[in-house]
Parts: C-alpha cells; structure tokens; sequence
C-alpha cells in the first residue's frame, strides 16, 4: 500500500473519529426557534452538533415526564409552565445563572423570568423568544385609543372586537387599576376582580362588533376599518401595518400582557456546558436577530431589535420604547380553580343583553 492510500486512510480515520466523538446538544423546542444558519454557525465556532426537535409546551412536559427528566440537553417551555411540572415532577435542574451572559439580555425579562420560574430559591429559566397581546389600532380614526378601557368609549360603538378569552379578563382588570396576577393566591380577591370586570365588559358590549375567535377573522375586520380597535397580539398588528401605516400595534398604557418562551434545562441533561454555550450564543445581538427573522418574535437579547430588517426594526421601535418593555405583564403560573371561575364570567358576558 503506498504512503498516498496511508495519508487518505489516516486522515479518514481521524475524522471518523472526530465525528463520532463530536458533542450533541439535544434541543426540544418550537418551529423556527432554532433556524439551520444559527445551528451552522453555532456547530462552527464550537464542534458541537445540534439536534433539533420540534414541540410545544404540553408535549415538552409529557416527553420530560415520562423520562423523569431525560432525553433532552436543553428545552424551551413557556415560563408559566416551569414550576408547576418541577413541583410535580421533578423535571429540571436549577440554571446556574453565573454561566449566563446576564449581559446580553434586556433585564426587565430576566427579572421577570427569574421570578416567574423560581421555587424553593432555585432559577429554572432564562428568558428567550416573547411576545404580547395590547391593541391593535388605527391610529387615523381612533387615536382616542390609549388602553383596554378606551374600547369602551362611546366614540367607537360597534366598532371594536376583542375575544371572551382570559387575556381580555386581565387586561381591563389592569386598566381599571387592579393587579389581577397579585391576586391569584387569593380566590375571594380574585373573584371581586373578575365580578368589576364583568360589569365593565357587559357595559362595553354595544361597542363590541364581534368576539374575534380567530386571528384572520380580526385582522380581516380591521383591514375592512370595520373595526378600529382590537385587543390582539403584537405580530398581528404590525402585519397589517405593512399593508396600511395607520394601522399598528399600541402596548397599552396598564401594560401589554406579555408570554416569554424560557430556556430550561432537562434534570438528566447529558450536555449541560453545549446548553450554556448555546442560551449564551443565541442572545447575542446578531444571532438573535436570526432568529426573530425566523420565528416572527422578538427575543429577550438586548439591541437586537438593531439587527433585524428595517420594517419589523421600525415597528418594534414604535410600539415598543424602554418604558412600555419595562411596563410588561408577564403571564405567571395559573393557580389551580381559577380556570373555572374566569369561565363563569365570560359565560355571563356573552349571555347578556
């Protein structure tokens, strides 16, 4: 055999080699959170491969679950998901936020996440991918539109949509100056909310066009101006924004009603230093404005906003200064009970006349 088939026989070897020895990060996550170009280039700068699996929050609970905890190097459930199933079932292990580049990240989310994902003095997330539900409003007919409870004016009856859902209960508990989230511990107070809310939204009901149950149904209706103020979600705003400018996303002035996806890591996480370096890579700026091109949210690393295209750039920038960020409501932990209660009322608003 010459020294030629030897040198190619080596060099295949040693790749061989490389390969299989190479670290795998296993990553259970949502559609688009984790797109190829970041995956290349995170496999570039440190040799470790990614596998990506897509999921959501219920069947990122029910694969933990059945594992205790295996399976998987790092997961992305929502941040009112986490301690629940920690409490239950013992799935994650505490992050170690000394290996977090806390830098990176805008800190009104961290602070956020951290509280909303702590138990026993244990951190079980770091904020990633995020987005909210305010008003969508066209700004050239309504400009009267500033909170929740502007819907209700007598300027736009019949012209405004919202959903029986919770997210329009906790908004106008916010605009009528109550803090629903500090009341979930306690029923009794809780349910005296939801009672004040009920009446405010059967007043509001001559206001209302439709019940908006689907995005395109609402997004149709303010494309039409048949509607000129909405209760929606900020990605919903801005896409017609592109099609007309008066039309946007506007964070209330009680706060927009904020959903945070986390990083969290598996309690029998195999590559626990590859999910460091991956939360760590992907909240940088740049890399992070990859993935909200990606994935159509923002994400919790600060200045990336700088980075993404000069449409969605300059609609985040208006619907979104420091103040209305910082104003948030993020979405904790749903108590047991409460589910039910908020049914009942929003079974009477829609019964009544």
């Amino acid at each position: 055999m010459n020294s030629m088939k030897l040198t190619v026989m080596a060099a295949s070897t040693l790749l061989l080699a490389q390969t299989a020895n190479a670290e795998t990060l296993r990553l259970l996550t949502w559609g688009g959170y984790a797109p190829q170009e970041v995956i290349d280039q995170f496999q570039k700068e440190t040799g470790i491969d990614v596998k990506v699996t897509k999921s959501n929050n219920e069947d990122m609970i029910s694969k933990l679950r059945a594992t205790r905890g295996a399976g998987f190097d790092l997961v992305q459930p929502s941040q009112d998901r986490i301690t629940g199933a920690q409490r239950d079932f013992n799935i994650y292990q505490p992050i170690d936020l000394s290996k977090i580049d806390t830098s990176l990240l805008i800190p009104s989310m961290l602070e956020a996440t951290k509280n909303n994902t702590g138990l026993e003095g244990a951190v079980y997330g770091v904020p990633h991918i995020w987005g909210t539900s305010g008003l969508v409003v066209d700004t050239k007919s309504a400009s009267g539109i500033k909170d929740y409870t502007d819907l209700c004016n007598d300027a736009y009856k019949g012209k405004v949509s919202y959903r029986l859902k919770r997210p329009t209960l906790i908004g106008f508990a916010f605009a009528m100056g109550e803090d629903p989230f500090a009341a979930y511990s306690d029923p009794a107070k809780y349910q005296a909310i939801l009672d004040k809310v009920q009446a405010k939204l059967i007043e509001c009901k001559p206001n209302v066009k439709a019940y908006w149950s689907g995005g395109d149904e609402l997004l149709n209706l303010v494309r039409s101006g048949e509607v000129v103020g909405a209760m929606a979600w900020d990605a919903g705003g801005w896409k017609v924004n592109r099609d007309n400018a008066d039309i946007t996303f506007v964070a209330p002035e009680s706060g927009a009603l904020g959903w945070i996806d986390t990083f969290a890591i598996p309690r029998k996480s195999k590559a626990v230093d590859a999910a460091y370096k991956w939360i760590n890579f992907v909240n940088q700026p740049e890399i992070a404005a990859k993935i909200t091109e990606s994935a159509g949210n923002f994400t919790a690393s600060k200045g990336a906003d700088n980075f993404v295209n000069d449409t969605a750039k300059a609609q985040f920038q208006s619907s979104f200064p420091q103040a209305d960020i910082d104003n948030i409501k993020w979405y904790p932990t749903v108590p047991a009970g409460l589910e039910e209660m908020e049914g009942l009322v929003l079974d009477r608003v829609k019964a009544a006349n």
